[in-house]
């Protein structure tokens, strides 16, 4: 019986050493990929990581197993998008939109007007399949058009429950859009302040602090100051919104009709005259 040690595979004897520079260069790729502002266009270093990653498959197992080790989840590496990463819900790193409400919300029940200002953005930025699996695709959405639009999906879920006989006030704990969408609607949509200031419990305030936090996070950029704020979507969003698409939540959204669903027809409904909304929404109106 021979005793001799199996030999290594061509693969093992082909494979180059890792060696503490690639470790360290693989890091480094990561550590950009937490910036979310930066694109490797705008830094030499980071495109040439980028560069590396996609044209060496070991570089890319060990930058892979880097984040891995950090709690992150690699979405895509390329030129548009550079290393964009979300974190796990255990990572360090991972910044929870409950956290992020509870800082931003004035009372425990904001926290739910926060939920349903985020996933309006997501669905107003990409309100079509097609929108969210092409990648040369820019979303523009603007703060009174997101208020705008979260007051219909209230109206729409106030048919719905009206239709089914279960227009009821949920409690305050209850979870999916429907403990929401009546606080939301009893909300003023701009408040009043002695200097025209938006107030940020109001509904046009809490749709101003998710577009902030989403800017700070790199996943929107502001255009101008039209209509309450107007922003176009980065490339990082839509990773992070394709990843949203598969939730309850969203879908639930997408069941109400209030966006467009998979022919590419908007079917958003004229607003009702008797509704408190925000001049200049910017919305794509259409009765079918």
């Amino acid at each position: 019986m021979s005793t001799d040690a199996p030999s290594p595979s061509a693969e093992a004897r082909q494979a180059p050493a890792t060696t503490p520079a690639d470790v360290a260069d693989a890091s480094r790729l990561v550590s950009f990929g937490l910036q979310p502002k930066l694109l490797p266009a705008r830094d030499a270093e980071y495109g040439e990581l980028v560069r590396r990653y996609r044209d060496d498959p070991g570089f890319a197992r060990l930058a892979d197993a880097v984040a891995t080790g950090l709690g992150l989840i690699v979405l895509e590496v390329s030129a548009r998008a550079g290393m964009a990463v979300a974190a796990a819900e255990d990572s360090v790193f991972a910044v929870r939109l409950g956290e992020y409400s509870r800082r931003a919300a004035s009372e425990s029940s904001d926290r739910f007007l926060h939920g349903l200002a985020h996933l309006a953005l997501a669905a107003l930025a990409f309100p079509r399949p097609e929108d969210l699996a092409d990648d040369g695709y820019l979303g523009r959405i603007t703060v009174n058009g997101v208020d705008t639009f979260v007051r219909q999906v209230c109206r729409r879920m106030e048919e719905q429950a009206d239709t089914e006989g279960a227009n009821t006030d949920p409690v305050s704990e209850a979870p999916g859009l429907e403990a929401a969408w009546r606080v939301y609607a009893r909300r003023s949509a701009t408040g009043a302040t002695k200097d025209a200031r938006r107030l940020s419990g109001s509904t046009i305030g809490i749709v101003g602090k998710a577009t902030a936090f989403l800017v700070d996070s790199g996943f929107l950029q502001k255009t101008s100051d039209d209509s309450g704020g107007t922003f176009r979507t980065t490339a990082r969003y839509q990773l992070q919104v394709r990843d949203l698409a598969g939730s309850a939540a969203m879908a639930e959204l997408l069941a109400l009709g209030v966006v467009p669903v998979s022919d590419g027809s908007a079917s958003l409904l004229p607003p009702d005259a008797t509704e408190e909304l925000v001049a200049d929404a910017g919305l794509p109106f259409h009765t079918s």
